[in-house]
């Protein structure tokens, strides 16, 4: 099984409401968040920043203790699968690049909480997105 880290990127809209930002996919184009591998010398949660900005161009304040964790099947480039588990921050975005490293690989989306949660595949990343909006509204 392989760690990664990961971040539920959430902004308030100018009516004052959540909203989390959801990536596609590389390869299957399927709604995800921000997430990558442990990177030597940081913090889960600066790793995860890290990785948030190169996938989805996004900057902002990321809280150092994970709200949980959810698993996936991680698809190898020889199409092999593999067990994954990732930690997740939540993340205010504070600025959004208009030009970053994977922006022609992925697309990204502002999403309501509800249709974020239902716009991933996996049930314990929806419910870690409808705690990331919970804890934003406070």
């Amino acid at each position: 099984m392989i760690v990664q880290y990961g971040v539920i990127p959430w902004r308030l809209n100018a009516g004052g409401r959540v909203e989390i930002l959801l990536i596609t996919s590389r390869e299957t184009r399927r709604w995800v968040i921000p997430r990558g591998n442990p990177m030597r010398g940081r913090a889960p949660h600066e790793a995860a920043a890290q990785e948030a900005l190169e996938e989805a161009g996004i900057s902002g304040k990321v809280g150092d203790v994970a709200l949980g964790v959810y698993s996936y099947r991680k698809r190898r480039r020889d199409g092999s699968l593999v067990p994954a588990r990732v930690h997740v921050f939540a993340m205010e975005v504070v600025d959004e690049a208009d030009e970053w490293p994977e922006r022609d690989e992925r697309e990204r989306r502002w999403f309501e909480p509800d249709a974020a949660a239902m716009a991933v595949l996996e049930p314990d990343l929806g419910a870690l997105i409808l705690v990331a909006a919970r804890r934003a509204e406070r």
